[in-house]
């Protein structure tokens, strides 16, 4: 079973990576920087493995770049307190 078949197996794996490059001392723009790129990758490379990542494409697709943006900034806001090393 993949990391991405299960939501929440996937938003403990970002926040993990999330704590991590906080730790090491990455800023919250870089940070914000590299969720848009990982998203932008996903939504062009990836297919969506369950309803939550379905829908996060399809925002994605109809999105603005500046909403993809917003998108991805929202998407490390809801992993902040995920993972299994908070």
């Amino acid at each position: 079973m993949s990391i991405l078949d299960n939501f929440e197996q996937w938003k403990d794996f970002l926040g993990d990576r999330l704590h991590a490059a906080q730790e090491e001392g990455m800023t919250q723009e870089v940070i914000n920087e590299m969720a848009y790129r990982i998203g932008d990758y996903l939504a062009a490379e990836v297919d969506p493995k369950n309803g939550e990542e379905r829908l996060l494409k399809a925002l994605w697709e109809v999105g603005s770049e500046e909403e993809q943006k917003m998108l991805a900034q929202l998407m490390v806001k809801l992993v902040q307190n995920e993972g299994t090393t908070h």
